[in-house]
């Protein structure tokens, strides 16, 4: 059975693992990976439009990696369509780069559910330590593989997808909550990371003074 103070320590590194598989399911299902302002080109151009009358041919954009939508302005008021990255617009992006960076989302999310595991199983049982360093690494590709995304001019080919009439242009993008909740969730296993080395320190144990036994010596025996 394993002392208090690990049984304390891998319990707190299971709510950490818990914390950390939400934050991934979160930031996989969610839009706002990507955020940013498109412009009208096209309809800025029809009205020669000037500095202060292009506000009204800028409109937004979001996706994450599997949905998103936007909402441009044409001279026709604001309109909003929705994006669905699977199965057709897929095939104009960087889709490899894309798939790899689901996958080993996937992955870590996967291994995240190990380490649970593990923590649990260590704050139950005789502890058995567990490496971290790979699903950690897991976790860092995404980290590193989103931006890169970005270098391909990935939000104007979403932005024009099946666009025929109107060309947009996007003005800036930049990365969202859901993109950081990823992160999060790296900084999170960092913290389980330290809460395992944690459990290898020994706390000193209280030391109990037994009472002094009385000595009888034989002279105390004759009286």
């Amino acid at each position: 059975m394993p002392s208090l103070w690990k049984r304390i320590t891998f319990s707190a590194a299971s709510v950490l693992c818990v914390g950390s598989v939400v934050l991934l399911v979160v930031a996989l299902s969610t839009e706002r990976w990507v955020i940013g302002r498109i412009l009208c080109k096209t309809g800025a151009e029809i009205v020669n439009a000037s500095h202060p009358e292009l506000e009204q041919f800028i409109g937004d954009i979001y996706y994450g990696l599997f949905r998103g939508g936007k909402g441009k302005k044409c001279g026709l008021g604001k309109r909003r369509s929705k994006i669905h990255i699977f199965p057709k617009l897929i095939q104009t992006l960087n889709s490899g780069l894309h798939m790899m960076v689901i996958l080993f989302l996937l992955v870590a999310i996967g291994f995240a559910l190990v380490s649970l595991s593990f923590c649990i199983y260590n704050a139950r049982k005789i502890p058995y330590q567990k490496n971290f360093v790979f699903t950690l690494s897991i976790k860092h590709y995404f980290f590193y593989a989103l931006p890169s995304m970005k270098h391909h001019q990935l939000t104007e080919r979403v932005a024009n997808y099946q666009e025929n009439l109107f060309v947009l242009v996007v003005l800036d993008d930049s990365l969202d909550w859901s993109f950081w909740l990823g992160v999060g969730s790296v900084v999170t296993h960092f913290a389980i990371c330290g809460v395992v080395a944690m459990s290898r320190i020994k706390l000193p144990k209280p030391e109990i003074k037994k009472p002094e036994e009385p000595t009888i010596s034989a002279l105390d025996l004759l009286y």
